[in-house]
């Protein structure tokens, strides 16, 4: 597997990146033309986008956007696995990429947003009210079959949450992990 910047891509990968992307991510992409249009976003400048090439085809895929708050702080934006290449390691090696990529440029965290909006919802902030005892529900955080599970496994802590994000019950939680 190699890891390489997107921008260095043919058309027919970016459409597999996209492919993967709406295959992944309906909900947010529901269409090839909505993925498309995400990835010519994200290869706007300033934007490190990087994907996992294996034989030629892409597996994996993800990013960070500008950074914010003085340039100490990236977004990852988006990640996706190709789902037939999913729990090989690709989604960390390609975290663990943009995390040096940010530290190269001088970031000191790393953050996302990870909604929980399928239903039913997969972790335990899905279906409750968050404005309800906020602290004790963080506390007692659960990621079931969320890919917040596997953030945290890559040393990402929930450091926020908006609830409703996505409709009643459906919120979108913020995890960060310091550079």
């Amino acid at each position: 597997m190699n890891i390489i910047n997107m921008n260095r891509l043919r058309q027919h990968q970016l459409l597999e990146a996209g492919q993967m992307l709406t295959d992944s991510l309906p909900l947010g992409w529901a269409t090839l033309d909505d993925a498309m249009q995400e990835i010519n976003d994200c290869l706007s400048p300033g934007n490190t986008m990087l994907a996992a090439l294996e034989n030629g085809q892409v597996i994996g895929w993800g990013g960070i956007l500008a950074p914010i708050y003085s340039g100490h702080v990236f977004e990852l934006h988006p990640l996706v696995v190709r789902t037939d290449q999913r729990h090989r390691g690709i989604g960390r090696a390609i975290v663990q990429a943009l995390e040096e990529a940010a530290r190269s440029q001088g970031g000191l965290t790393l953050y996302l947003g990870s909604d929980d909006e399928r239903d039913p919802g997969e972790t335990s902030f899905a279906d409750t009210d968050l404005y309800d005892h906020l602290a004790d529900k963080l506390r007692d955080f659960q990621p079931g079959t969320h890919p917040a599970a596997f953030y945290q496994r890559l040393g990402f802590q929930i450091v926020g949450v908006m609830p409703d994000a996505n409709g009643i019950g459906k919120p979108d939680i913020i995890m960060a992990k310091r550079l």
